[in-house]
């Protein structure tokens, strides 16, 4: 399942077993693979049975990466003990420093990320279901020297549309130091090679592969081309 906009009544079901997208995705050669968990995100439950299920069934072939709702050092153990590759903090990266310290040195450096989700240049929160009064650049500069050095870079008002990345607001926050990965609007191939070309660590991928708009095959031979440390 996905959203539109981060908009829980625009959502649209595309499989009902996330284990056996994830097989079809690592047979195809992927190397990562992005999860949510989109309950935890809107304070509406767990999908750590299913999260495990994935996990046991490609975790030894593809590195995951989990987001939505990781926003206690409690929650950030859980993730860690389900056995994914990388964790995505988010909302408490903008609103609990405190925990973001202590989920550093929980964590090797690379098994974090932090989720930089932005709408008109302030970072939004609690599954996109508020906008703060901090800048995306400023929280991006604060989490590079706590100890953050991935982040996801999301325009949630062009996550889900098609319409493009937005790679100025991507590009921007290299200058924090930080490796940005962009998220939310890719909508062909052109736009993966815009996001290589721009410098950019990598790209999340959703709805246009689940749409058949980017051919998965076509897709990984184009990371391995042009994001080849990712």
């Amino acid at each position: 399942m996905r959203l539109s906009q981060g908009s829980a009544e625009r959502e649209t079901v595309y499989a009902e077993d996330p284990a056996e997208v994830a097989e079809a995705f690592a047979q195809a050669g992927a190397r990562w693979i992005h999860l949510v968990d989109l309950d935890r995100a809107f304070d509406q439950g767990s999908n750590d049975d299913a999260i495990r299920t994935v996990v046991e069934r490609v975790g030894p072939r593809v590195r995951l990466q989990l987001g939505g709702g990781l926003r206690t050092l409690d929650r950030v153990q859980a993730g860690l003990d389900l056995g994914v590759r990388r964790l995505v903090i988010g909302t408490a990266a903008a609103t609990d420093p405190e925990m973001l310290d202590a989920a550093v040195t929980l964590a090797p450096p690379d098994c974090l990320a932090v989720g930089l989700d932005a709408r008109d240049g302030f970072v939004a929160v609690r599954g996109w279901t508020e906008t703060s009064t901090l800048r995306t650049i400023d929280l991006a500069r604060r989490v590079v020297e706590q100890g953050i050095g991935t982040l996801i870079y999301t325009d949630v008002t062009r996550d889900g549309m098609l319409q493009g990345p937005d790679l100025s607001g991507a590009m921007a926050l290299q200058t924090s130091g930080a490796r940005v990965v962009a998220s939310g609007g890719v909508a062909s191939l052109a736009d993966l090679h815009r996001i290589a070309q721009a410098g950019l660590a990598g790209a999340i991928v959703g709805r246009a592969l689940y749409e058949g708009r980017i051919a998965l095959g076509e897709a990984l031979g184009l990371a391995r081309d042009e994001f080849p440390a990712a």
